[in-house]
This record gives structure tokens, sequence and C-alpha cells, in this order.
């Protein structure tokens, strides 16, 4: 399978695969069949980075799932308009902010907590939780483009937070649509200080 990226979500990793000091949580986790959430990090090509969920915050794990054990994969851009009746804050801005986003022809997918519950039907939402959106920008985003989308955002019913989603990485929007000239880019080799997210050979200072 090709073309896996952070955010995505996989179904597949066994108990045997988890390492023998895996939490008892994460072990419940596997066990029930939920599916883990692909993270940035450098691994051999056979591997991928993944993330287990647990029911608290705090509980995230994480580990290496192989690429031949991947029984299903959901990308975020697939639960845009996936249908749920809990009324969560997080999901009424979604059912907010979903048709201005397809209005603008944007490449966006929902991430998180919100996107977990809606791929696995697993309880991850609660009263207090943020919107996690991404949006694909394989193009520049300029930064008054980038203010305007915050803008949209910011009137959602509860905070939101969505990450672009470069070649190189991704970068908060809300640092990008800022005024300070270096964002953190987060890409597999890890997070630094760039004064342009799309150009790859930027470096930090």
């Amino acid at each position: 399978m090709t073309g896996i990226f952070a955010h995505d979500l996989l179904w597949g990793l066994t108990l045997e695969q988890l390492p023998a000091d895996a939490p008892a949580w994460a072990v419940e986790a596997m066990s029930a069949g939920q599916p883990v959430v692909v993270r940035r990090a450098l691994v051999a090509a056979d591997q991928i980075a993944v993330g287990v969920r647990g029911r608290l915050r705090e509980q995230r794990y994480a580990t290496l799932m192989t690429v031949a054990a991947i029984q299903r994969r959901v990308r975020p851009e697939e639960l845009c308009h996936v249908e749920t009746d809990r009324h969560w804050p997080a999901l009424q801005a979604l059912a907010q902010l979903r048709p201005l986003l397809d209005a603008g022809g944007l490449n966006w997918g929902v991430s998180g907590s919100a996107g977990f519950e809606l791929a696995s039907g697993v309880v991850a939402l609660h009263q207090h939780s943020d919107l996690d959106l991404i949006l694909r920008t394989p193009q520049p985003l300029d930064r008054v483009q980038a203010l305007e989308l915050l803008k949209l955002l910011d009137c959602a019913v509860c905070p939101v937070d969505l990450q672009l989603q470069t070649p190189n990485g991704a970068v908060a929007l809300r640092e990008w649509a800022g005024s300070a000239p270096r964002v953190l880019l987060k890409s597999a080799s890890g997070a630094r200080l760039v004064l342009d997210p799309w150009q790859a050979l930027e470096q930090a200072a």
C-alpha cells in the first residue's frame, strides 16, 4: 500500500506486533480491534510509524506497524461527510464548517479525536474537545489567505485546530496566519523553525 500519510487511520496491528513492554491499555485497545494513527517518524520502508490511542488524553503509545499488516486505511478526507447522532461541540462545529470548506474547493479532512470517533465508532470526544482538521496544501497558501481561513474557523462553536499539510511537513494554520516570521514545521525528521514551509531546503537559523 502506497501513499500513507500522517493522520491516516490503519487497522491490522496485531498484539504480536506490540512490544512486550506496551502498556495494558494499549493491549486492550488493540484487542478491541481499534485502529492506530499514522505519525511522522523516519522508519524502514516496510514499516509505518503509528500511535495507539487510549481512552484518556495522556494515553498515547508510539510504536511501529508493518506495511504488510495493514488491512484497512481511512484517510481524514474520507471523514468529512460521515454522519453521526452524537452532538458534542466538535461535531457541531464540523457540521457548521463543512459547507463553507466544501464551497471553497478545499482538500480538507477530519483528524484528532473527531476523526478517530467518526472512523471507528469508538467514543473519543467529550464536551470540551477541540475539532482537529487538516488541509492538503501541495501549493503555497499565502499568509493573507491563511488569515482569512482562520477567521472563518474562529467563528465555529468550539476551538478548531487546523494543520496545513505541505510536501515538507505540517504547520499550524494559526501560526502561519500570525505575525512571527518563522513557524514550526513538523516533519518525519523532527520539528524546525522555517520562514516558508513549502521551501524544502529552508534551514532553521
